[in-house]
Order: C-alpha cells, then structure tokens, then sequence
C-alpha cells in the first residue's frame, strides 16, 4: 500500500507541475493562456506518468555501475515512447492532442526528433538537478501519511473530471469521425477563445467547451475554418 502512495504521490507532483509547464509553453508558443490537455482541472496525467518514469529508472540504476549517459538516454526514450503512445490512442480516435506535424522527421505528428531530444535532455535535468529533490519529497511523505487523505481527493477529482471529459471527447471523435476529419485539441480550443472574443462573449478557461453556442456549431465552424485554410 505505501507503494501505491508513493506511486500516486509522484504522479500528483508530475500532473501537477507538467501542467504549470504546457501552460507556459503554449503562452509562448500561442501567444494566450489555454488550458492544456484533455481534462479540466490543473493537472496532465501523461506528466504524471512521465515523473513516475523518471523516477522509477532512477532509483532502478541509482546504485548500479550504468553510465549516466545511458541511463539519461534510457528517460529519453521512455518519455518519448509514453508520447507516442498517448499521441497514437488520440490520432486513432480521430483527435490530436498535440501536434509535431511541421517538425522535422515527425512521425505522424505525434512524436519528433526535436521533442525526443528535449525529453532526453529533461531527463537529465532530473538526473543531476530534480532526482534528490523527489527523494527528499518521498521522504517527508513517508513521515507524513496523513497526506494521503489529500491524495484521495486528488484521485476522485481527476476520476471525476475525467469522466466528463471523456463524455466531451466522445463527442468530438463522433464528428471527427462522421466528417472525416482529425481535430486538433488545441488548434479547437484556440478557435473557440477566437469566436468568443470577437463576439466579446466571456470565456472560460477551464471549461473552453461550455460556451454560449452548441458544441456543434463549432465544431463545423471549426471544420469549415479548417478547409478553408487548405
């Protein structure tokens, strides 16, 4: 059982702070604030999983004769491999999460050299810088289990949300599929913050779904936006 609360720990802290991560990137990349990924709340499960990885190798060969380098290049290509599996259940179901489409050497859009390269160096951020800070955070949680109450509230909202997001996503793959066209996530989510602003309607950054118009209706704006820049 401490087990599993170590596990979900680490993930939380991952969700967490990969989301406060995409948040910022796509502010630089976008140019706006869009709440990254596929669920509501603050946090990215694929981060999670990612943290948990990290970890995990890391206390794996921490005490081993491996060569650092190897094991850097190992995080590399698990973080890329946990993309590329996360990107392929998306591209099956007609929808993008993300997309590396105008990278070089991308495979299907969903993984590329460029963003191999970034999780591999990453992975040694957290190799030379981050390991022994987790340590320490595992530590103190080991000594402080009543923190787990917290972790069940974590889990239940996430439980929740993702329930109705995969409601929402649902729907989306429906038209997505019925129309023969792949949505990109977040290309969509930018065009409804577009839509509200030049209505000068408010807009909801954690719910960019609930709009005054049906789902629907933009999803075909979306599509007719889309072919029209072909």
């Amino acid at each position: 059982m401490n087990l599993y609360l170590q596990f979900i720990f680490i993930f939380y802290m991952g969700c967490t702070l990969g989301w406060i991560l995409e948040l910022f990137f796509r502010r630089i990349v976008h140019g706006k604030w869009i709440n990254p990924g596929f669920l509501l709340g603050p946090y990215l499960p694929i981060y999670g999983f990612g943290l948990v990885t990290l970890t995990s190798i890391f206390l794996l060969f921490k005490d081993s004769n491996l060569n650092s380098v190897i094991i850097i290049l190992l995080m590399g290509l698990l973080m890329t491999l946990i993309e590329f599996i996360g990107g392929l259940i998306g591209l099956k179901n007609n929808v993008k999460l993300w997309d590396y489409s105008d990278r070089w050497g991308n495979y299907k859009g969903i993984i590329c050299p460029l963003f191999s390269v970034i999780w591999t160096v990453i992975g040694a951020i957290y190799y030379f810088f981050l390991a022994s800070h987790v340590m320490h955070a595992l530590d103190w949680f080991g000594k402080n289990l009543a923190f787990s109450y917290t972790l069940g509230l974590f889990t239940g909202l996430i439980i929740i949300d993702f329930v109705h997001s995969s409601k929402l996503y649902l729907k989306i793959r429906k038209y997505a599929k019925e129309n023969d066209i792949t949505i990109k996530y977040e290309q969509f989510k930018i065009h409804i913050k577009d839509v509200q602003a030049k209505r000068r309607e408010k807009y909801s950054f954690l719910n960019p779904f609930k709009q005054t118009k049906s789902l629907k209706e933009y999803l075909t704006d979306y599509k007719k936006e889309k072919l029209a820049n072909k």
